[in-house]
This record gives structure tokens, C-alpha cells and sequence, in this order.
């Protein structure tokens, strides 16, 4: 018989999805486990936030941010420079105890959670939170040092085309989208070796150290998680693209569409989203499994016999 021709990464990606799409109790579960941690952390920076607001209302008031536009650059940058000024201490204090007990938080939560939904993929893969906790809390720091560049980068170019005595806005704004593309494409070429891990720690059974050890010694797999990691972060641009094609859907019909009405429509299209980017997650995952048995002679098939790329 002819050997069959190579299929590559992200076929084997569109067959897993159709699985994963057959089996709505993946999806339910990483919804469950992240809208579990989700809720009650918006919860609370809703509740801050408008404690904040409230203690800062007239000082804000004063500052003139009701008046800021475009056609005003200098008098809006002014404007906006005050409410940082007002605002940073109080905001300053609550991130100093809120970001190391949400990171805590999702770290447990995402590992036991992450755990319960590639079992319910796989059940012949072992059940291993404290090693995928670890892991996940490596993973969240990670994403914050990229929070943190981009914000950096930002202050650059607020730098080096406002705060230079031209006010340059269009600049500005060309270097905002310019650094910010070129961050997301960055953490989606290096982000698969976070993700891919968790997934070693299971199916091979192995530590910390030695899941991110190995995640850099993949050999021929590598090319085609990266392929499958950017196909992912094309994805996540095009959802982006259709919430914002979705929240801009009503402003044609803004006299009959207006308040809670509104509001409504822009919360159905960000659980859409959320919802949609969950299920792609569980794809991802689900694909590095199989790409993982079939790299990898020995190990047992998994239930859902998925083809995937020699």
C-alpha cells in the first residue's frame, strides 16, 4: 500500500476541532473552571472600582476628562494626565494585594481545572494538580512579563511622539498598533512551550522542571505546535475582529437601540467571545495531545483515534 502523503499541523487541527465540537462537555468544563474564577474576580474589581470612583469623582470632575477629544490633543493629553495623577495612587494600592492573590487564585483554579478537562479528553491521563498549579502560576507570570513590555512599550512611544513638544498623535497612534501586533505575535511564537507543558506532565508523566525542559526538546513536533500556535493567535485576531464588527453592529440604529438595550447586545457578544475562545483553547490542547501520541511511539492511543501529522 502507498504510504499516505503528510498532512500538516493545522489539518490535523481542523479534524481535532470537529471532535472537540462533538463533545460539548469539554467546552462546558473550561467554561465552568474559568467563569468560576472570572465572575467573582470581576466581581471585585467592579466593587473597587466604583469605590475608587465614588472617593474620586469631584477631583476627576475638575480635570475637564468629560471635554477630551482628538481635535484637542494637547488639552486632551493634559486632561488625561491629571485623572493618572489622581487615580494611580488608590489604583496602585488595590493592584499591590489584588494581582498576588488573583495569580494565586487562577493558578489553582486553572490547574485543577486544566486537569479536569484533559481527563475528561483523555481518562488515561494521570490526575497531577500540584504539578499543573505549578506550572500554570509559571505560565500567568510569564503573560504579566508581556503585559508589562507592552506597557512599557507604550510609555516609549507616548515618549517619543507626544511628550516631545510636537504632538504627534498620528505617530503615536501608528506606534500603539505597530508595538502591539508585534507583542501578540511574539507571545504566540513562544507561548506554546507554556501551554505544551502541562500536557508533557500528563502524558509523559513528569515534574516541573523536566515538562519545560522538554518543551524546548520536541525535535520534528516543534514546527507543528508553533504552526498550530499561530493558526490559534490568527483565530483569536479574527474573533477580536468580529466583537468589534458585533459591538459596532447597533450605532446605525442608535436611536432605537440605545441603554440597557445596548448594553445587553455588548454583553451577548463578549460571552460570545469568551465562550468561542474557550473552545478553541481546548482544541489547542487537545491537538497537542495527539501530536504528542503520534511523535511519540508507546504511549496509548487516545479515545478519540484522531488522524494527525506524520
Amino acid at each position: 500500500m502507498a504510504e499516505r502523503a503528510p498532512v500538516r499541523g493545522t489539518q490535523s487541527f481542523l479534524n481535532i476541532m470537529g471532535n472537540v465540537w462533538r463533545r460539548p462537555s469539554l467546552l462546558g468544563l473550561e467554561v465552568l473552571w474559568r467563569w468560576a474564577f472570572g465572575v467573582p474576580l470581576l466581581a471585585v474589581l467592579a466593587w473597587q472600582g466604583w469605590r475608587i470612583y465614588s472617593a474620586a469623582a469631584p477631583q476627576l470632575a475638575a480635570t475637564g476628562v468629560a471635554e477630551v477629544s482628538l481635535v484637542y490633543p494637547m488639552q486632551s493629553a493634559v486632561a488625561l494626565s491629571n485623572v493618572y495623577g489622581i487615580l494611580a495612587p488608590p489604583v496602585t494600592h488595590l493592584l499591590a494585594w489584588l494581582i498576588p492573590v488573583a495569580v494565586v487564585a487562577w493558578a489553582v483554579v486553572s490547574g485543577i481545572g486544566r486537569s479536569a478537562v484533559l481527563r475528561r479528553y483523555d481518562r488515561s491521563l494521570p490526575r497531577r494538580w500540584g504539578t499543573l498549579i505549578a506550572l500554570q502560576l509559571l505560565r500567568v507570570v510569564f503573560y504579566g512579563g508581556s503585559i508589562w513590555l507592552w506597557f512599557a512599550a507604550m510609555q516609549w512611544s507616548a515618549r517619543a511622539t507626544l511628550w516631545n513638544g510636537e504632538g504627534n498623535v498620528v505617530g503615536y497612534f501608528a506606534l500603539v498598533i505597530f508595538i502591539s501586533l508585534g507583542i501578540f505575535t511574539l507571545w504566540a511564537l513562544v507561548s506554546w512551550v507554556s501551554l505544551i507543558a502541562p500536557v508533557l506532565a500528563l502524558v509523559e508523566r513528569r515534574g516541573v522542571g523536566s515538562s519545560l525542559v522538554r518543551s524546548f526538546r520536541l525535535g520534528p513536533l516543534t514546527g507543528k505546535l508553533i504552526e498550530i500556535n499561530l493558526a490559534m493567535g490568527i483565530i483569536k485576531l479574527a474573533l477580536t475582529v468580529l466583537a468589534m464588527v458585533w459591538s459596532a453592529t447597533p450605532l446605525p440604529f442608535e436611536g432605537v437601540m440605545h441603554g440597557s438595550s445596548l448594553y445587553a447586545w455588548w454583553a451577548v457578544g463578549t460571552i460570545l467571545y469568551c465562550v468561542a475562545s474557550d473552545f478553541f483553547q481546548v482544541a489547542r490542547l487537545a491537538a497537542f495531545i495527539e501530536l504528542l501520541r503520534t511523535f511519540q511511539p508507546g504511549f496509548p492511543d487516545s479515545s478519540q483515534k484522531t488522524a494527525v501529522a506524520k
